[in-house]
């Protein structure tokens, strides 16, 4: 006879599929009671972080999950954090989208929590998204990338007491409008100042500045450091030399061939965005002209399609995955009980140097008669 081996696992009641470890079994394991062990897991500030330790190994050693249903109901949180991207935006927020929901998920993830994402195709839609994953409790938070001067989402999530983290700053020009805001941002202003100031030295006297749209708050900070890297280099400030609103390529080659039509057009060009620069690039070589040499071109956002381009693109690269790794953290510490005016971090830009930008090869007079003796109109914008 063949003797079978009893199996000293837990089992359900038929005895075919293990027991799920509960909260009682990891309180007996760790020698706690079970509400020093509830805590423990929830990150209760009052557990010592070593207890803390003990026993979220113990939880894993074991398999132990808490039941997502009975730990709402416990602790008033599903653990989930939200974020509900735009889809009608100019690019769909696709530059930043996969490093920083990598850095998103996996500091979520490795504290236990779990991230929802939702679309919205209108700012309309957007509230309604968000008030539905309020109410069918899906998310004890949000992450708002990509901040508007006046954004609605703000109010919207502060009428329903729900917690909130802003990727970028917002209420530009009020002063202390941020006080009770928890955000993580880049200062994008700092990076178009030292822009201006790295053309400057090369020799720039014209530099030509391509904005990303009034309504969000990152292109006013963007044209301020602009404007303040005239200044500290000596340079005037030209408007003709500035376009306000230019997100997508075909909206920077169309800045640039304007200001390439001028009179005295720039030998460089700054844009608050890596595809308006893209766009750029493509008008000085419509023009015949040659990038980094006759016109130069720095953008912002340090995307892959800036390494790829021919020459590769100058810019300014944000580390996303660190962003999403904050904002994750900042959110959960708030609906953990942190102030939210407490949870504010400025970080900053990379500079990425490569061939789109260097010397000019002529004055701004000279790329004049160039461009007139070039008699190229590829898009109608010169005369």
């Amino acid at each position: 006879m063949i003797r079978e081996e009893k199996d000293e696992s837990r089992h359900d009641p038929v005895g075919k599929t293990p027991r799920r470890p509960t909260i009682n079994d990891l309180a007996e394991a760790v020698g706690l009671s079970k509400g020093t062990v509830s805590r423990a897991l929830n990150d209760y500030p009052d557990i010592a972080e070593s207890t803390r330790q003990r026993v979220k190994k113990a939880a894993q050693r074991m398999g132990y999950q808490p039941l997502s249903h009975a730990q709402a109901i416990r602790t008033g949180r599903v653990r989930a954090l939200a974020l509900v991207l735009q889809i009608d935006e100019y690019d769909g927020q696709a530059p930043f989208l996969t490093n920083f929901l990598a850095g998103l998920t996996q500091f979520a993830s490795g504290l236990g929590w779990t991230l929802t994402i939702s679309s919205a195709r209108s700012e309309a839609e957007m509230l309604e998204v968000l008030g539905r994953l309020i109410d069918e409790r899906k998310t004890d938070g949000f992450i708002l990338p990509r901040t508007a001067v006046n954004d609605p989402r703000i109010a919207f999530l502060q009428a329903r007491q729900v917690p909130y983290v802003l990727f970028g700053r917002t209420q530009y020009g009020v002063k202390d409008g941020l006080a009770a805001h928890s955000w993580y941002d880049v200062s994008g202003e700092e990076a178009m100042r030292l822009a201006v100031q790295r053309l400057a030295d090369q020799g720039h006297q014209r530099i030509g500045y391509i904005g990303g749209g009034n309504q969000y708050n990152y292109s006013h900070l963007r044209r301020e450091g602009y404007l303040t890297g005239l200044h500290e280099s000596g340079l005037p400030v030209d408007h003709e030399l500035i376009h306000a609103r230019a997100r997508v390529q075909a909206d920077g080659r169309g800045a640039a061939y304007e200001m390439l039509a001028l009179q005295h057009p720039p030998t460089a060009i700054l844009a608050a965005t890596d595809m308006a620069a893209l766009g750029a690039c493509a008008a000085v070589r419509d023009a015949g002209l040659r990038v980094g040499c006759d016109v130069s071109v720095i953008g912002y956002d340090g995307i892959p399609e800036g390494a790829a381009a021919q020459p590769g693109l100058t810019s300014f690269k944000v580390d996303l995955f660190k962003a999403g790794e904050q904002l994750a953290d900042f959110l959960i510490r708030q609906i953990r009980g942190e102030d939210p005016g407490t949870l504010q971090e400025l970080a900053f830009a990379e500079l990425i140097a490569r061939e789109s930008d260097g010397p000019p090869a002529m004055s701004s007079a000279q790329l004049r008669t160039r461009l007139d003796s070039l008699k190229t109109n590829p898009m109608g914008g010169y005369t």
